[in-house]
């Protein structure tokens, strides 16, 4: 939950976390997850206007997440705002979850500027964009089948680490030895810019069949298949930029708060001559603030929604169909 001012910037951002919930189960459990937004929300909105010195008639609208994801949730977050927007009578308007991962480097005093090329790497998603300015996105690739954070977490899980798997995985790859594990990096033998990395979560289940899974293994190969996976994505981004022409690149969604993968990015947009955008590691995972960011910059721009409820589970960020460019 947060407050934005399009002059002053984000004024205040609350979140409540349901990793600890969820740890049980080793994911999300969906019900689960829209009951507690239930409790939340409410609670949420008051602490958001109050350390941002407001109340409710110094805000100008009310945005929410639209989709794509949990449909149950969406449609807790989309009722709710709908029916905050009526009983306060300001304008409500439904955001797409990746338009807001896309934006959040806009959260930052370093922000780029329209155009510039986006890696969207998450748990559900893992494309390159073309952003030309708000609204207008092209899809250059994507993954053909797991995303790279959902790699993350699944090999992770064969490591036997908690969920959630990624961010362990990460930490345990700083103990790792190099070269003891090297895995495929997938399509980087082809042209196109699209990903692929249910074959590489492969390797890593084959890698540690018969083995004993010592201390010493399980790091190996955690930083084994880390580096792939962010070798892999360096790639793209250069054949991207190479490509496009762009000058400035933006790495966003939960995986962008990996360390590795934003050296790896600066080197490869230095050798480039760009910039690099990401947002500060908070922003990077789902959260209010680029939510409402992205529903300001709407807002200001003209749109508005109805009260009717919008939530797509499955909503494509891109209608132009133009992706799979090669090189």
């Amino acid at each position: 939950m947060a407050v934005y001012d399009a002059q002053l910037g984000l004024l205040s951002h609350r979140l409540h976390s349901q990793v600890a919930m969820h740890q049980a189960y080793g994911g999300v459990v969906p019900e689960l997850a829209s009951r507690d937004h239930v409790r939340r929300l409410l609670p949420l909105v008051r602490e958001a206007l109050n350390d941002a010195r407001s109340d409710q008639g110094s805000i100008d609208g009310v945005a929410y997440t639209a989709g794509p994801g949990l449909i149950g949730a969406l449609l807790v977050g989309a009722s709710f705002a709908a029916s905050l927007a009526y009983a306060w009578g300001k304008p409500v308007v439904g955001v797409h979850h990746l338009e807001g991962h896309l934006l959040a480097p806009l959260l930052e005093a370093k922000s780029p500027a329209f155009p510039f090329l986006a890696l969207l790497v998450s748990g559900g998603h893992t494309q390159l964009v073309e952003v030309t300015a708000l609204g207008e996105y092209r899809i250059l690739g994507e993954t053909l089948d797991d995303a790279a954070g959902e790699a993350f977490d699944k090999t992770a899980k064969l490591l036997g680490l908690p969920y959630p798997g990624g961010a362990a995985l990460a930490q345990l790859a700083e103990s790792g030895r190099p070269n003891r594990f090297v895995f495929p990096r997938p399509m980087l033998d082809r042209p196109g810019l699209d990903f692929s990395f249910s074959g590489l979560k492969t390797a890593a289940l084959v890698a540690l069949r018969g083995r004993v899974l010592d201390d010493d293994t399980r790091a190996d190969v955690a930083r084994g298949f880390q580096e792939a996976v962010v070798e892999t994505l360096a790639e793209k981004c250069r054949r991207a930029l190479q490509l496009t022409g762009h000058r400035r690149l933006v790495v966003a969604g939960g995986v962008g708060a990996n360390r590795h993968l934003r050296e790896r990015l600066a080197s490869v947009a230095n050798g480039m001559g760009a910039e690099l955008y990401y947002p500060r590691s908070e922003f990077c995972t789902d959260n209010g603030a680029m939510i409402a960011l992205a529903g300001c910059l709407r807002l200001t721009a003209g749109s508005r929604g109805s009260l009717a409820i919008l939530a797509r589970a499955n909503w494509e960020l891109s209608g132009n169909g133009n992706r799979g460019l090669e090189l």
